[in-house]
């Protein structure tokens, strides 16, 4: 009768192998704490077996660098379209700012336009600001309404501020308006403090005007704010003009120059205010087109 073959052969029991493998532990620690030769029996294993771990690792570096690059290649593409994103939204965030700003001086130039026609009872016609000189001696401005907007030669140009300038050229759908700073403008002022009054002109630089001929011993101080006086018919009376930047005496001279800075300022605006002439100015004393 045939038996049935043994496929694991029968070795010692559990107990004994636990018995011998204790043995050898104990023997083992005995050893690392008395005689030393272990540490340097595996320091000379890990000489010799440490190439063999660098190429065994080599499979593992060439896995984590072609993860790495195809990290750095998604994290690149991310970044560009978070760059294109950034962009876009930087352009909103500036056009918004842009309105904002917009809409905070046309809600000052509301408040003008209602405080103007209170006081001087003059009517105010808002502009769009079309062009302005790049040339520093040009000290001229274009708006977008005309002659077809009822626009008249003469008309004052204000801001939130105040005076901006005059219209001395006129054309169907625009016209041109020259600032306070052109050395040909003259503006009747007086001084808010005290009522003195004067003639403010441009000298042709930006964001400077002159009081001419006025005496040494003229009450005048630096911080004065200089408003228009109403003569002459063109600027309604009270709108401020400039301010006394600084008095200059020259001992050997019996008048005073006062230099003063312009309190409006195109540079800060894109929308104006033309007032209405408080009486019609005669066309030959103002510039025209020429045909």
């Amino acid at each position: 009768m045939k038996t049935a073959p043994q496929f694991f052969r029968h070795g010692p029991g559990p107990f004994a192998r636990l018995f011998v493998f204790a043995l050898l532990s104990c023997l083992l620690i005995a050893e690392d704490l008395r005689f030393k030769y272990f540490p340097e029996l595996r320091q000379a294993i890990g000489i010799v077996i440490f190439p063999l771990q660098k190429i065994a690792y080599i499979p593992t570096h060439i896995y984590d660098q072609i993860e790495e690059l195809i990290a750095s290649f998604y994290l690149l593409e991310e970044n560009i379209k978070l760059r294109e994103r950034y962009l876009k939204d930087r352009e909103q965030l500036l056009k918004l700012h842009a309105l904002e700003a917009e809409n905070i001086q046309l809600r000052q130039l509301l408040g003008a336009i209602q405080q103007i026609e209170t006081n001087t009872k003059a009517k105010a016609v808002l502009a769009e600001i079309m062009y302005t000189p790049r040339d520093p001696f040009n000290h001229k401005i274009t708006l977008n309404k005309g002659s077809f907007h009822d626009i008249q030669l003469g008309q004052a140009v204000i801001d939130d501020k105040g005076i901006v300038g005059q219209i001395t050229r006129l054309y169907p759908w625009s016209s041109e308006v020259t600032l306070l700073t052109d050395k040909n403008h003259s503006v009747p002022v007086q001084v808010l403090r005290n009522s003195l009054r004067s003639v403010v002109s441009g000298t042709g630089k930006n964001d400077e005007l002159e009081l001419r001929y006025l005496s040494v011993s003229t009450d005048i101080r630096q911080g004065d704010l200089l408003v228009t006086s109403g003569i002459g018919g063109v600027y309604p009376p009270g709108i401020p003009v400039a301010t006394v930047l600084r008095i200059e005496q020259d001992p050997i001279d019996d008048f005073a120059q006062v230099i003063s800075t312009p309190v409006a300022g195109v540079d800060r605006n894109r929308q104006v205010l033309i007032l209405s002439l408080a009486q019609p100015i005669p066309n030959n004393s103002l510039e025209m087109p020429k045909n």
